[in-house]
């Protein structure tokens, strides 16, 4: 197998070093402290366009891009498409930033306060037996589900778990809760005291969460400070935290080998890998080494990490939430120096393009065209990784060959424009009215003061008029899982999708796993 390799190298005291924080946990001896590296390659390729098929309706510019003038006359509102259709959705108040399946069920993640104006506040239930037509079957209104989810809401398929912390808005602390999904479309909860009850909150803090492989510890890790928490659920009745570590100034989400005893930390500009092997054990001092630490400079904030295997030899896909740092596939047969083997990014992230970039999505509030959340379709020998990529939509492509991926399909759906208010589960468009660009909110406040202030002409497109933000593309960032040909997830503004692989592009693998990163 070839592959390209891009270099790291060490800079003891570089200032990226600093803005990584304290990178050791609590009980590494520092003899023990691992070595960080530095990488300062950008990548300047993007991966090969996918050939669309017939019922496409292609992108009219770079790739991923959504172009100004798309937004202005309204065309992205019908979306864009390359061999992936729409099978059904279910939109309601929209999707909130993180949702998860499993079985034939999805759940659709809160956003807290807007979540309370659905018509059923909390996590919704999906059955999606029937892609067309995805039915509600039920709304989980404990206080972890209710007062926001964010990154948190995560299945273990081993044990057929669903678990959830609480995240009222980016930090949480407190509150868990835990659900058997045997019967996916009616969970039942596990833990009516601890974490649930809200007089027995638990110690930690929150903002990414996940379970182990064995699905017998969920990780709890908050963004400021990089604050991780381990939480033993071999009893969901009485979820305990064994273990808690500081790593530094912020952190984020993580992904974790299917043996447990390696933990890939997403943080600032990079990710550190630990070895967690001691709680996994179950140790009853447990121990956390770090093992080696790296960081970049064309991605901002690292977002979480994906462990597969090509032919039996370690790697993971790492995925960068901030900039225009795509997806990177790492080698990491030797975790103590690790090496990227290939970058994933759309051309609407290069370099050459930032300016465009930025022109097209001004307006866009927060986020533009940043990878978000990825999943493969099994972890040994993936075939295809399908990543969300908030304004340039769902993204799939070819990974069976680590030096000529390639992208197979994508789907970035109608733009809401207009429907701000009603999409109060939205992170996008919540995000949108809170930061609406000056030279929209002075002639609102002008209109207002003089009588003349018209809602439908405040909703309308961004035309030059007065307008509560820009929702000329939907933000997709939860996990796009893959179920068949067929893959679930749920953008911002349009909430739940079903979406169909066509055209022959993609034929799953007999052990495809649809849980994977879910």
């Amino acid at each position: 197998m070839s592959v390209t390799h891009t270099g790291f190298t060490t800079r003891a005291g570089h200032v990226l070093v600093v803005l990584a924080g304290l990178l050791l946990f609590a009980g590494v001896p520092p003899a023990t402290a691992a070595e960080t590296f530095t990488s300062f390659e950008v990548g300047t390729t993007a991966v090969g366009r996918a050939d669309c098929g017939p019922g496409s309706l292609p992108e009219s510019g770079l790739q991923g891009d959504v172009p100004a003038e798309d937004r202005l006359s309204g065309r992205s509102t019908a979306g864009y498409r390359c061999n992936m259709s729409l099978l059904g959705g279910h939109q309601e108040r929209g999707g909130a930033i993180v949702s998860a399946t499993y079985d034939h069920c999805s759940y659709t993640g809160t956003l807290f306060p807007g979540n309370f104006l659905a018509p059923s506040p909390g996590v919704q239930v999906l059955d999606v037996s029937d892609p067309r037509n995805p039915v509600p079957t039920a709304s989980l209104t404990e206080p972890a589900m209710v007062t926001g989810t964010w990154e948190t809401l995560k299945v273990n398929k081993a044990r057929k778990l669903l678990a959830a912390t609480s995240v009222p808005a980016v930090q949480g602390v407190g509150y868990f809760s835990i659900y058997d999904i045997s019967d996916c479309a009616h969970p039942r909860l596990l833990n009516p005291g601890p974490g649930t009850d809200p007089l027995q909150p638990l110690p930690i803090l929150s903002h990414e969460g996940g379970f182990s492989p064995d699905g017998n510890t969920y990780w709890a890790s908050g963004v400021a400070p990089g604050f991780v928490s381990a939480i033993d659920v071999r009893d969901p009745s009485r979820p305990r935290v064994i273990w808690q570590g500081l790593h530094g100034l912020s952190g984020h989400g993580f992904g974790i080998t299917p043996d447990g005893n390696q933990m890939y930390l997403s943080n600032i500009g990079g990710l550190s890998i630990f070895d967690i092997s001691a709680i996994q054990r179950r140790d009853p001092n447990p121990v956390v080494p770090q093992l080696s630490t790296y960081l970049w400079t064309d991605g901002h904030f690292n977002q979480h990490s994906i462990p597969v295997t090509y032919a039996g030899k370690p790697f993971f896909y790492t995925v960068d939430e901030a900039g225009s740092g795509g997806v990177k596939l790492f080698d990491v047969a030797d975790p103590t120096r690790a090496r990227v083997v290939q970058k994933i990014k759309l051309e609407v992230n290069l370099p050459e393009n930032i300016d465009s970039n930025i022109r097209s999505a001004s307006g866009g509030s927060v986020f533009a065209y940043e990878a978000h959340y990825c999943t493969v379709d099994r972890p040994a020998d993936p075939t295809a990784l399908a990543c969300s990529w908030f304004s340039a939509g769902i993204r799939v492509f070819d990974i069976r060959d680590p030096a000529n991926i390639h992208e197979i399909a994508y789907y970035n759906p109608p733009a809401q424009t207009g429907k701000n208010l009603q999409l109060t589960n939205s992170a996008h468009a919540v995000a949108s009215i809170a930061g609406v660009p000056l030279f929209d909110f002075l002639p609102m406040v002008q209109a207002i003061g003089a009588g003349k202030f018209d809602p439908a002409q405040a909703l309308g497109p961004r035309t030059g008029q007065v307008a509560l933000g820009d929702l000329s593309t939907d933000w997709c960032s939860a996990p796009p899982n893959f179920h068949g040909s067929q893959i679930w997830t749920t953008c911002n503004d349009n909430g739940f999708l079903a979406l169909q692989l066509d055209n022959g592009v993609y034929q799953p693998p007999a052990d495809q796993d649809s849980t994977i990163g879910s």
